[in-house]
């Protein structure tokens, strides 16, 4: 393990402990090691002693703000869909939270899904998460059995080979592109605060633009077309949490529920469109999709519109309202396409 993830998860597993000795927190979410290389698992400590499991390293891809609403709603007294909050004092909850985690955190509190007092935030900034993906891609198929994490480097190892790569070249692509990789919201601080920040945020968005439109859609029916419709994508997102979700609701059934190409370009637009303003570029989506679709791409495209047109990013303030559920009459409407009435 390297130094800095070892100073981390030393942090993490020293205040979880101290946080549910005191009574402060009920539960704490964070990560511990999976039953396989490479992947890390969430996990719920509700003990002192089980803080001991914690561990922090370039593996940890999940976005954990995803569990906030249903694990704050299940320590609450129970309650119907559209009852009140019971009155508190409600138990509190303790979680990781990178910069992209922490701005889900906040696109929450703003549609009102956590309450701020209800969490206790460790914040940790990201080095960069690795793509599991990217690793298997450079290892030829082969089976992984170990991989050791080092400052800058990873080794990996199998039944008959070792090899040893640079870390940054296979980081995710959300990652290299990040602007905020340090939490913008925290109660503690663990670690040492980030000193990256992506040259151009957009890049890989202005290659698909510079595309003509015939091009455009022939990029997006090819990426989409291996998509099963597994749904790893939505319940991986920190953002997914209505009560009934469009693509499961069957009065009125918005969206087929085969694997049909219309019904799969369907499901993938109105989900990008579901995350316009809201998304973080957190990278879940991706890292959870069996089948390699770049998805996040789609969301990446709504981000940059809303950044250009609203000037506003996602989750960095939670006293303002995301873009799209505010009005100010100077907004931009050159979008709108306004049919003219019938011209004599």
């Amino acid at each position: 393990m390297s130094h800095t993830n070892a100073e981390i998860t030393e942090g993490i597993r020293a205040k979880a402990a101290e946080l549910l000795s005191s009574g402060e927190v009920a539960v704490f979410l964070g990560f511990i090691e999976g039953s396989i290389p490479m992947t890390l698992r969430p996990f719920v400590a509700r003990r002192p002693e089980d803080a001991e499991r914690f561990v922090w390293n370039s593996f940890c891809v999940m976005n954990l703000a995803n569990y906030l609403p249903s694990l704050l709603k299940s320590l609450e007294p129970p309650r119907g869909l559209r009852d009140p909050v019971p009155a508190g004092p409600l138990p509190k909850v303790g979680v990781v939270a990178t910069g992209c985690w922490s701005r889900n955190i906040v696109v929450q509190m703003q549609e009102r899904q956590v309450d701020r007092k209800r969490l206790v935030i460790l914040g940790v900034s990201s080095r960069g998460m690795v793509d599991r993906k990217k690793v298997m891609a450079m290892t030829g198929g082969r089976e992984i059995f170990k991989v050791e994490e080092g400052e800058h480097t990873l080794k990996i190892s199998g039944s008959d080979y070792g090899l040893e790569i640079d870390r940054w070249s296979v980081v995710r692509d959300n990652c290299k592109s990040c602007v905020h990789p340090d939490p913008v919201i925290f109660d503690y601080k663990i670690g040492p605060d980030s000193n990256r920040k992506a040259d151009d945020r957009f890049a890989q968005i202005e290659v698909i633009e510079a595309m003509t439109v015939d091009e455009r859609w022939a990029w997006f029916k090819n990426e989409i077309a291996s998509c099963i419709r597994c749904y790893a994508c939505r319940n991986a997102c920190p953002l997914c949490y209505c009560p009934t979700c469009f693509v499961d609701d069957s009065r009125p059934q918005w969206v087929g529920k085969s694997i049909d190409p219309t019904d799969t370009a369907l499901f993938h637009i109105l989900r990008a469109f579901h995350c316009a303003g809201r998304c973080t570029d957190c990278g879940a989506c991706e890292s959870a999709c069996p089948m390699g679709i770049k998805m996040r791409l789609f969301t990446k495209k709504l981000e940059k519109d809303v950044f250009e047109l609203f000037g506003v990013e996602a989750g960095l303030d939670p006293l303002i309202q995301p873009p799209l559920v505010t009005y100010r009459p100077d907004d931009p409407q050159g979008f709108v396409i306004i049919k003219e009435k019938n011209k004599a």
